[in-house]
């Protein structure tokens, strides 16, 4: 392992003397490369879904690929090429009263590892990104991905030949070999575990390496008592049931006293139609059928068709609920109200908060990033989805003409 973390430090400093167009180049090269070997990567992929049967139908949609999703996966790794070149902006310039002249340039982080579950897509959305910012790139996949991760490197590999090294390696490696990863930081500049609480939760506990994470995704949904019911249904059910195996999806309604009855009577015929299992206060279960909710429900990350729901009385405790219960990844109101909007804007701390959007939409992707390396709830370095620029460090490079100090 050390041999291999080694080999992506040298190729890292090869991969940052190449011009942005032959990073850019690459990238088109490896989604070309998949394409090409689209029938290996599916066919590998059904091999994994096979091997799959303790994952639930949820985790198992967030592995499974088609042909729509291998093409969606090279139009996102065209589009991180496609993008404004960072490495090497002048971010700030002045001049001291020395006369010395000061710029702040973007430049790479430098070897960034990767440790994740399930989603095989991960493994070259994080490749090419990590070249688009002439990064390193080290990537721990998910056993439940194995087999699809690795005729992904095998693609990716083929792209890399022309150029006679590879700054991406893959691990194949025991929970063991995880743990002494960790305590490399002479290899790695920065860690990012990308998968549930329990993964999240061991690499942070465990690294000597700086860890970029988000905890977990417990998302929250507030239907305001001035909501337009329509808008309501469409933002909640999207965020909900489009794919609720995701971090950005809600796991908590909570709704108005005002609109409960408007609103749960009109939503909970669209839950049953995705077989949801709904958690309720003692006030949302005399509106409709549900399980009791405890306080283990309002602070779970299901993945999975479960909704936990409370009314409240106020918007304020509605954000005495998120203060409470929130992991800081991404929180809503739904609500007509602009001053209720901009209060909950204001007020709650998350790497996303949204006025009338589902929170679905945090998302490298849906950023415009073209992907992420993951979503950060952190307060130091990058927050929310981390595309390209959060794969940035900066250093200063002073212009002199003799001055000493």
């Amino acid at each position: 392992m050390k041999k291999i973390l080694n080999s992506v430090k040298i190729a890292q400093k090869e991969l940052a003397k190449l011009s942005a167009n032959e990073r850019n180049e690459l990238i088109f090269r490896i989604a070309s490369k998949v394409r090409e070997n689209c029938a290996k990567i599916l066919a590998a992929n059904a091999a994994d879904l096979a091997n799959a049967k303790d994952l639930s139908s949820a985790m198992k949609d967030r592995l499974k690929l088609d042909e729509a999703r291998l093409n969606a996966i090279c139009a996102g790794l065209e589009s991180i090429a496609d993008q404004k070149e960072v490495i090497g902006e002048i971010k700030k310039g002045w001049v001291a009263k020395s006369g010395i002249k000061i710029n702040q340039i973007a430049v790479p982080i430098g070897v960034i590892a990767a440790i994740y579950e399930a989603r095989p897509n991960v493994t070259l959305e994080i490749a090419a990104l990590a070249i688009k910012s002439a990064n390193g790139c080290v990537l721990k996949g998910g056993k439940e991905a194995r087999l699809t991760n690795l005729a992904f490197m095998n693609a990716l590999n083929s792209a890399f030949l022309p150029l006679g090294f590879c700054s991406v390696a893959f691990l194949d490696i025991s929970r063991d070999e995880v743990l002494e990863l960790l305590g490399m930081s002479e290899f790695i500049d920065m860690i990012v575990p990308r998968g549930g609480e329990n993964l999240v939760r061991f690499v942070s506990e465990n690294s000597r390496i700086p860890v970029l994470k988000h905890d977990k995704g417990l998302c929250h949904i507030y239907i305001d008592k001035a909501m337009e019911l329509q808008k309501a249904l469409n933002i909640a059910i999207n965020a909900k049931c489009s794919r609720p195996a995701v971090c950005n999806a809600a796991e908590t309604f909570l709704v108005h006293e005002s609109v409960a009855s408007k609103f749960l009577s009109a939503v909970y015929p669209l839950l049953k139609e995705y077989n949801v299992e709904i958690f309720g206060c003692p006030k949302t279960a005399k509106i409709i059928e549900c399980k009791s909710a405890s306080e283990q429900n309002y602070d779970t990350e299901y993945d999975d068709f479960k909704l936990n729901i409370k009314v409240v009385a106020s918007i304020d405790e509605a954000l005495a609920h998120i203060a409470r219960y929130g992991s800081g990844h991404s929180e809503a109101i739904i609500s007509e109200d602009y001053s209720a909007c901009q209060r909950f804007l204001s007020e709650v701390d998350a790497s996303c908060v949204f006025a009338n959007a589902s929170t679905r939409f945090n998302d490298g992707g849906e950023f415009g990033f073209g992907a992420e390396v993951g979503i950060s709830t952190n307060r130091l370095h990058a927050r929310g989805p981390v595309g390209v620029e959060g794969l940035t460090s900066y250093k200063y490079i002073i212009y002199g003409n003799g001055e000493v100090r």
